[in-house]
């Protein structure tokens, strides 16, 4: 029986597995993929965490206090690479929040061919560490981040985290 990406849960009595209501759930009021451009610029760093902190809360997304802060923490060092490391090739960046009833995947594309991967850093050193904490962030939670190369040549960063919704009268 499909769940439609709703979690397990009890299956219907009776040896059949097709679903009692055979239409999909309806979305829940927070499901959706929102998507901004910014320039890559310094100023898009804070104003990306704010902007899609603002839509987590505007939307209603039951996450808990401490995701909330690893998925800002992940947005800012997603567009601090691209600010640091793209900017030249890609003078605009996209930040994509995706919300679904368990999870939230958010994600920055950039036009610069690069590939970057998460490297120990040099203790000594300030910087350098930023897929790292990501990978972290995103193994901690449970979740899953790759790096993927885009039809226009360029890449997106993604990291999907899950979590506990609360419960919707």
């Amino acid at each position: 029986m499909d769940d439609h990406g709703r979690g397990s849960g009890p299956r219907p009595a009776g040896d059949t597995d097709e679903p009692l209501d055979p239409r999909p759930p309806e979305p829940l009021p927070y499901e959706g993929v929102w998507r901004f451009t910014a320039p890559a610029a310094d100023s898009s760093v804070p104003q990306a965490r704010h902007a899609v902190r603002d839509l987590l809360y505007r939307q209603g997304v039951p996450i808990p206090g401490d995701l909330l802060q690893g998925v800002l923490l992940i947005v800012s060092e997603l567009v601090t690479n691209a600010v640091r490391h793209a900017a030249l090739l890609s003078p605009m960046l996209a930040v994509e929040v995706a919300v679904g009833a368990e999870w939230v995947r958010l994600s920055v594309e950039d036009n610069h061919p690069y590939r970057p991967t998460a490297l120990e850093a040099d203790h000594g050193r300030t910087g350098g560490r930023g897929l790292l904490l990501v990978r972290e962030i995103t193994r901690e939670a449970g979740g899953v981040c790759d790096v993927e190369h885009t039809a226009s040549g360029g890449k997106v960063i993604w990291a999907a985290l899950p979590f506990v919704p609360a419960r919707i009268p």
